[in-house]
């Protein structure tokens, strides 16, 4: 690969695990329901079409979307790209279907009442634990901060990322610490992407 911006990829992951760790601990201080219901309130209409729109970034679009750019301008970046895609599905479902059931917010808040959603958005009940939504914006986050050289990528990324992130909160989808979970499965996935693409950088050489 051409050269990597490896200082806005540290800047990024240490900015990123520094937020998931907040986020768990907040969430051991006041328990996961107490601050699921914190962030969740009802912010209006607006807010409601907003994150309801912005969480489609956490899902297939965002690597579509990466995919088209890096055969545009950035072939070199495939294998990266998909070495991180294939990595962060298996972690995220591996997870998902590994740890005993994890309830999600409607479910396992029993004063139902209490939470926030927004019509139209279907509510799942279980697999709570990681977010995939927030793993997919983070990884394709850091992929951009290694491929593009300026540093407006590492704040305008965060932002994007942190916002889909939060929005699974906002739907009811998530338990911020399911959010911090997606953050650290980015953090990992990017850098095993990365050992993984240099092992066949040098395979090739030899």
């Amino acid at each position: 690969m051409r050269t990597l911006n490896y200082s806005n990829l540290s800047i990024a992951t240490i900015a990123t695990a520094l937020v998931a760790t907040l986020l768990l601990i907040a969430s051991f201080l006041f328990n996961k329901e107490s601050f699921f219901l914190l962030l969740n309130q009802d912010q209006g209409k607006v807010a409601d079409f907003f994150f309801s729109a912005i969480t489609r970034f956490g899902e297939v679009l965002p690597w579509v979307v990466a995919l088209a750019l890096v055969l545009m301008f950035r072939r070199d970046f495939i294998w990266l790209l998909i070495a991180c895609f294939i990595i962060s599905t298996l972690f995220v479902q591996g997870l998902k279907n590994i740890l005993p059931e994890q309830p999600r917010p409607t479910k396992a808040i029993t004063n139902t009442y209490q939470i926030h959603t927004v019509p139209g958005v279907e509510l799942y009940k279980v697999h709570s634990f990681p977010s995939g939504h927030t793993a997919t914006a983070f990884t394709v986050f850091f992929i951009a901060c290694l491929a593009i050289s300026g540093r407006w990528i590492v704040s305008s990324g965060f932002i994007y990322a942190s916002l889909v992130g939060f929005s699974r909160i906002y739907l009811a989808e998530h338990f911020p610490r399911d959010i911090a979970g997606g953050m650290l499965i980015a953090v990992v996935t990017i850098y095993i992407g990365l050992m993984i693409c240099k092992k066949k950088m040098e395979t090739i050489k030899e």
